[in-house]
């Protein structure tokens, strides 16, 4: 079978489409969370979408729309936490995060009919999405990258220097809780992709990757979106030809594009050396 001749599949085609809007916006967001020292918040983020997506799944309820703003509401109280009661952001992402994974675990527990689904969330399956979750996927993908597009200085400049970002007028308070409820968005997205136990790695390896190859903000954005987009389509390529878990097989996908880069530097640096 021709690698083209999968595109005739209508359950790839979604794939494809959901995946590459998910998979930009997460590198696009990830590079500011990397860069500020909080790219965890997306672990923990994902653990709490494991108990509201079980909590939907308890009460009959579609779990994005149950998912969606708890795990909102979850990343505005990590903040609340590490500002008013003195906790590291660490510390503050790992209350709200065992809460989380907590509760649904309990939900499970007291209900046995839905724990294959909830499976299913753990490690994702975007070749089983629906065209409901496709639309919900580019819509608010589309909405995530809009809201950074038009918060984008201010967010660069709370990132490389927040004093200097307070003195010209920024608002840091405002922008981070834009910042997590973005995240949020995302991670919620992204857990039908990867599943909830591999949400972060969509955040950070395409990030780091790009950092290998960047020397610039825009540059890295630039690369690690590129690197992101590939490894989603290279992964769900190879995980349907090799009868594989999709979610499982982005990530390694992405791995593999940081290794790559990782010793494009180290062959570029010897390479500088002996010419020196």
């Amino acid at each position: 079978m021709e690698i083209f001749n999968i595109l005739s599949y209508s359950f790839i085609q979604r794939a494809f489409i959901a995946g590459s809007f998910v998979a930009v916006t997460c590198s696009v967001l990830g590079l500011f969370l990397v860069l500020r020292k909080m790219s965890l918040i997306g672990d923990g983020l994902s653990h709490v979408s494991f108990g509201a997506i079980a909590l939907g799944l308890f009460f009959g309820i579609y779990p994005f729309y149950v998912a969606i703003p708890i795990v909102m509401l979850a990343s505005l109280l990590i903040l609340k936490i590490s500002e008013k009661a003195k906790v590291y952001g660490d510390a503050a992402i790992g209350i709200v995060s065992v809460i989380g994974i907590a509760s649904g675990v309990i939900l499970a527990s007291v209900s046995k009919g839905f724990n294959v689904d909830l499976f299913s969330y753990l490690f994702g399956n975007i070749l089983a999405i629906s065209m409901i979750e496709v639309v919900l996927s580019v819509l608010l993908s589309v909405i995530v990258l809009t809201v950074v597009y038009f918060f984008y200085w201010d967010l660069f400049s709370i990132t490389y220097d927040e004093e200097y970002a307070k003195v010209i007028g920024i608002k840091p308070t405002i922008i981070n809780n834009v910042l997590t409820l973005l995240t949020a968005v995302t991670v919620v997205l992204s857990v039908k992709m990867v599943g909830i136990m591999l949400v972060s790695a969509l955040l950070i390896l395409p990030v780091v990757t790009a950092l290998q190859f960047g020397n610039s903000f825009n540059k890295t954005l630039i690369v690690g979106s590129i690197v992101s987009l590939f490894s989603v389509l290279l992964g769900i390529c190879f995980s349907f030809f090799l009868d594989i878990p999709t979610g499982a097989t982005i990530v390694m996908a992405n791995a593999l594009f940081f290794c790559l880069a990782l010793l494009y530097k180290k062959v570029a640096y010897v390479s500088k050396s002996v010419l020196l």
